[in-house]
């Protein structure tokens, strides 16, 4: 392969060295000696078109994307590197951030320049660049073309297929490159095929989280303790597996993950643009005393920005929690009612009876309702009771991908562990708390709190059709 020429000397030297040897590279410029399955992948990608990598979390796949960045950068002539991700968060606060953390420390810091958005060779910031861009439509993987040009998708398996087509339509010389890395969330999409019916096209690599020095053990130990080794939160999430979806699995792992890696209403400048008809809605799962959770989960539209967990707190004070909550999000929101729906069995009632109260005292613009999962279903030929239907809602939700929910791992967890059987009536019916604690699970308070924020309860008007929410209006 000829060498580039016409640069300054600096440059030529490390092309000419590092041409085909990022690890060298990696070593050498970057100070860091690469664990194993680093080492293989960056081989791979310097002699290799496409890569694959599919892991557990914390195995140190986020510095390995920013290192062939910096490689490619001072290793080819007027490139182009294309970095993306399914979310703004995880592209400029993570993979991006990433980037600028290790070549603040390199013995090439002074080649490149790095801003929010771009890094570029000095001097010739208009050919011989990286940007990033978020995967949220076509157009933004588009309009590229160089002689050396290298595509990074982090968190490859939340990418839509339109994105990811996009991307391949644009590699087409002999020296572009593609590397993808994430975990493997779902059994469909262009990164399942490269690690399946595509694997010919592909150096593929699969990275399990027990098998690297820098995983958290006690994190690994957690997850097999809560949702079992051969769950599909572990063969995510542990062994960088895919999921098997079992059959009576009522939220299959990939909705929620996918739900995980979605934004709503971000705009391009990581504005939120929400419209004002979406409600704010908070769903409240009450605990007492004990392992489990008092968890406050709020919803505005399709959005949930955050979750809020208490443990060992009596009513009196749940109350008070959720009241100021309903207050600050009705101040940060612009909205001027709340509706809190309060799962009002057991120990819940005293919450919704002392809400309900402060809410009379100061006269707050907020609806308080409360929920009973063993109630009566709207549709009782189909659900056994009101709480499999509201759970039945969120799904729909999921599979139509109209939500967007915290990356919480056992928010995501809970979500998707949890079984129903039909009974004898062709009914739905979920798993009960009791029958989750036998196989070893603990109750889904938080996954309950978020289906009780998007819950219909016949007692407001249901504003969650995306195309009406997205539209800013309610009906009409």
């Amino acid at each position: 392969m000829g060498k580039p020429y016409n640069v300054v000397a600096d440059l030529v030297s490390l092309i000419d060295l590092y041409w085909d040897d990022p690890l060298a590279f990696v070593q050498d410029m970057l100070g860091v000696e690469p664990d194993e399955w680093q080492a293989a992948v960056l081989h791979d990608i310097a002699h290799h078109p496409l890569v694959s990598v599919r892991s557990g979390q914390g195995v140190g796949k986020t510095s390995l994307e920013a290192w062939v960045v910096v490689w490619f950068l001072c290793c080819r002539p007027n490139p182009k590197v294309v970095c993306t991700a399914p979310t703004r968060q995880q592209l400029h606060d993570v993979l991006w951030a990433e980037v600028a953390k290790w070549l603040e420390g390199s013995m090439v810091k002074n080649l490149l320049k790095w801003t929010k958005t771009k890094i570029y060779m000095i001097g010739h910031e208009e050919r011989w660049f990286a940007t990033a861009r978020t995967a949220t439509k076509p157009e933004n993987m588009q309009g590229f073309h160089e002689d050396y040009m290298l595509f990074i998708v982090d968190e490859a398996s939340g990418v839509a297929d339109q994105i990811m087509e996009a991307i391949d339509g644009t590699l087409s010389g002999p020296e572009n490159k593609l590397l993808m890395c994430g975990n493997p969330t779902r059994t469909n999409g262009y990164f399942y095929r490269s690690h399946h019916q595509n694997r010919g096209d592909f150096k593929t690599h699969k990275v399990s989280s027990r098998d690297s020095k820098r995983t958290n053990r006690k994190n690994i130990e957690r997850l097999e303790k809560q949702y079992g080794k051969d769950s599909d939160v572990v063969r995510v999430r542990v062994d960088g597996e895919f999921p098997r979806a079992e059959p009576d699995t009522f939220i299959p792992l990939e909705l929620a993950e996918a739900a995980a890696m979605r934004e709503v209403y971000q705009q391009e400048d990581g504005s939120l643009n929400i419209p004002e008809a979406a409600p704010l809605e908070i769903g409240v799962d009450v605990a007492r005393f004990g392992d489990d959770e008092t968890v406050i989960v709020p919803r505005v539209g399709l959005l949930v920005p955050l979750i809020r967990t208490y443990t060992k707190k009596d009513t009196m004070e749940t109350a008070g929690w959720v009241i100021n909550l309903a207050k600050e999000l009705m101040l940060t929101y612009g909205r001027p009612r709340c509706t809190i729906k309060i799962d009002d069995d057991g120990v819940g009632g005293g919450v919704t009876d002392r809400v309900r109260e402060v809410v009379r005292e100061e006269g707050l613009y907020i609806d308080v309702i409360d929920c009973h999962n063993g109630g009566k279903a709207d549709d009782p030929d189909h659900y056994d009771n009101w709480g499999t239907e509201a759970w039945a809602n969120v799904r729909d939700l999921l599979q139509a991908g109209d939500i967007q929910i915290p990356n919480d791992e056992d928010l995501i967890a809970q979500l998707s562990t949890r079984k129903y059987t039909v009974t004898s009536k062709g009914r739905i019916i979920l798993e009960s708390k009791k029958d989750m604690k036998k196989r070893g699970l603990r109750s889904p308070d938080r996954a309950d709190a978020l289906v009780l924020a998007f819950a219909k309860t016949g007692m407001v008007v249901d504003p969650i059709a995306a195309a009406l929410l997205r539209g800013g209006k309610l009906y009409g």
